[in-house]
């Protein structure tokens, strides 16, 4: 009986960390993506390959959140500027929190439905 106490108060401690804020990570609007000059940042897009491929901004890497902490070395480096695109705002925290933990230091996350910003990016 114990364990499974203990088992629920770290089920919901792990939901309620998801909720809770990154430290240092910043948020922008979709106006940001019709800037032409990003400074080199490099679009980094968490949701999986099929919802990639419905809407996706050209140019953007897209490395599901389960693959990132295995796979992002291939595509992006600790250095970069990286604006995080994902389809809900704890799959950006989730994302933030895995680069925070191998060095990024400049991170974004797209604030907002995303398939919605394509499209105002589009227009």
């Amino acid at each position: 009986m114990t364990i499974l106490i203990l088992l629920v108060i770290l089920g919901i401690l792990g939901y309620i960390r998801t909720l809770w804020p990154v430290k240092g990570l910043s948020y922008v609007d979709a106006h940001v993506l019709r800037e032409k000059d990003r400074s080199g940042q490099k679009l980094l897009d968490v949701r999986d390959a099929y919802d990639y491929e419905k809407c996706h901004i050209q140019g953007s890497i897209n490395i599901s959140i389960g693959r990132l902490p295995f796979v992002w070395k291939k595509d992006i480096s600790a250095e970069d500027s990286v604006l995080i695109l994902a389809d809900s705002m704890r799959k950006s925290r989730k994302a933030a929190r895995i680069l925070r933990k191998h060095g990024f230091q400049r991170l974004q996350v797209l604030r907002g439905d995303y398939c919605e910003s394509v499209r105002f990016l589009l227009r």
